[in-house]
């Protein structure tokens, strides 16, 4: 019973974190667009970039905080990844190839164009 609240656990963390890994970002993104669409608000409208320029700065700013803490909740996930090396019952056991992911292929692609 211990081991599967302690596996329920660890699987709600996990979720979680990719969520917010998710969610980060989405914000990202979407500060990103609300930049371009104040620039090109300012440009249509033909004002001096000083004005809404304060604005502006907050928002990258905003976006500037955003990345850190994209890079923050990466190593917290790696760390919680290392974490669970640490607890029992959750230990990853691997058979066969030790590689997380296949290596990439390399190989020439012919490619050419058809009318």
């Amino acid at each position: 019973m211990r081991k599967q609240a302690v596996e329920t656990a660890a699987w709600e963390v996990a979720s979680q974190i990719r969520t917010v890994e998710e969610q980060i970002e989405e914000a990202i993104a979407q500060l990103a667009e609300l930049q371009t669409r104040m620039i090109r608000a300012r440009a249509t409208a033909n004002v001096n970039v000083a004005l809404g320029h304060e604005a502006l700065a907050k928002v990258a700013s905003s976006l500037t905080g955003m990345v850190s803490a994209r890079g923050d909740i990466a190593l917290a996930h790696a760390i919680l990844k290392e974490t669970a090396q640490h607890v029992p019952g959750l230990r990853t056991v691997s058979f066969g190839d030790t590689t997380e992911t296949p290596p990439p292929t390399q190989g020439v692609a012919d490619l050419r164009v058809v009318a």
